[in-house]
């Protein structure tokens, strides 16, 4: 699964408790080649590896270990490392498991718990910045799901629609002496109204920004007709084939994407500006991992590709080479910044990932906090 698919449903209920052992495999992927042709050498390693913690730990039963086992290789049999992003995430109980494939990097860990390790998913999905799109014309409207990476459709909440198609009338015709204008037909007043309706729905299940894509007249009346479009935080005014791919569509879309996200940064930008006046501001891991601790950060801004290994020492962080990092000492933080986020967004904090080094002087991290 992609990171757009990980609602807050989803989250909670790979947030539940489960029965000892909760398999957790992360490890980095390449998009392409060359790079990519060491990742099912690292997949395999990883497994091994896991293998080798099941059967030492005497906490595991050989019933749990062998079904565990069984799950692995069913998971690892599924593995499509053609389509590999930035980071893979294998989930496995005894009884499930779950393959994810995420656009934000992610270190190698085995990890044996109670519950799934989820934070690289949390930051995953929120890096991602989802979104939906709408393309309408007077005869269909679609929804899509997107991604600054990726577009796909979606059948949820009534979407696809297509008009109910009616058949010719030339008496009609006759009486009028013309055929109606497309928009100005009632019938087609009340699919965009149906239309409307069912994109309300889905928006107050998974709200997220919103782009219209179709033609002037058809997104006018929509917002004529209804509600739901009038939030929309981006328009293309085109139509769109019956044949347009997603990754066409997402082509047209990316000039809107672009803007939204031009002007998001400026916002975050004021936010934080706003924060230094009032002497509200933390800025650098050590600093914002504080404020996040102790629930005073109301906004943690952190560059797109941050990642930082740490050792806890005395409640506050000491950065660690690569090199020199111990991952069986438990006051290291392989994945510190991901932890960071994760424990954010549980409190409630807005969490917005921005470009690399536009945070640089803040040490590629920093937070307004709320007092």
């Amino acid at each position: 699964m992609d990171a757009d698919a990980l609602t807050a449903g989803l989250l909670q209920e790979l947030r539940v408790a489960k029965p000892y052992p909760a398999l957790s495999l992360t490890m980095p992927t390449h998009r392409r080649a060359p790079d990519n042709a060491q990742d099912a050498v690292r997949l395999r390693n990883l497994v091994s590896e896991a293998v080798s913690r099941l059967e030492a730990d005497p906490a595991v039963t050989r019933e749990a270990r062998n079904a565990i086992k069984e799950r692995l290789d069913r998971a690892v049999d599924e593995v499509d490392l053609r389509r590999a992003l930035d980071a893979l995430v294998v989930l496995v109980t005894a009884d499930e498991h779950q393959i994810w494939q995420l656009p934000r990097a992610a270190p190698e860990r085995v990890v044996l718990s109670d519950t799934y390790l989820t934070r690289n998913l949390v930051a995953a999905k929120a890096q991602a910045q989802p979104f939906w799109a709408l393309t309408v014309s007077a005869e269909h409207a679609a929804l899509w799901s997107g991604t600054t990476d990726a577009l796909h459709e979606e059948q949820t909440g009534g979407f696809p629609l297509t008009a109910p198609r009616e058949a010719p009338n030339p008496q009609r015709e006759e009486r009028i002496g013309d055929t109606p204008s497309t928009f100005s037909d009632e019938e087609t007043r009340n699919f965009l109204r149906t239309a409307d309706e069912k994109l309300r729905a889905v928006l107050a299940t998974d709200p997220r920004p919103l782009y219209l894509i179709g033609l002037a007249p058809a997104l006018a009346l929509l917002d004529e007709v209804g509600e739901g479009a009038k939030s929309a935080v981006g328009r293309v005014t085109k139509g769109v084939p019956a044949d347009t791919t997603p990754a066409g569509l997402l082509k047209e879309l990316r000039p809107a994407l672009d803007e939204r996200q031009q002007r998001f940064t400026a916002e975050i930008d004021g936010r934080l500006d706003e924060a230094r006046g009032r002497r509200a501001f933390a800025g650098g891991l050590d600093e914002v991992w504080a404020a996040v601790r102790e629930g005073r950060a109301g906004l943690v801004a952190v560059e797109e590709h941050f990642q930082q290994t740490v050792r806890v020492t005395d409640e506050h962080l000491e950065p660690v080479s690569g090199e020199a990092a111990d991952l069986t000492d438990g006051s290291v933080r392989e994945d510190v910044v991901d932890e960071l986020v994760e424990a954010a967004l549980d409190s409630g904090t807005d969490v917005v990932f921005l470009a690399d080094d536009s945070l640089a002087e803040y040490g590629r991290i920093a937070a307004a906090l709320r007092y």
